[in-house]
């Protein structure tokens, strides 16, 4: 019980961000990570590409 209330008191001094800013953040995330996939896949494209062309 005195972790849980621990827990409990810690929480309170914890800052949760605004919607503005967890909206700015996720958008930021979900950007990045379109952003890596979509480069990943024209590398992985890219090197398959080559090597069809070497096995050919």
């Amino acid at each position: 019980m005195k972790f849980l209330k621990s827990v409990k008191e810690e929480m309170k001094l914890v800052t949760w961000p605004t919607g503005k800013a967890l909206s700015k953040d996720t958008t930021t995330v979900v950007g990045t990570v379109l952003l890596f996939a979509a480069f990943f896949a024209v590398v992985d494209f890219g090197i398959v590409e080559a090597i069809e062309l070497i096995l050919s």
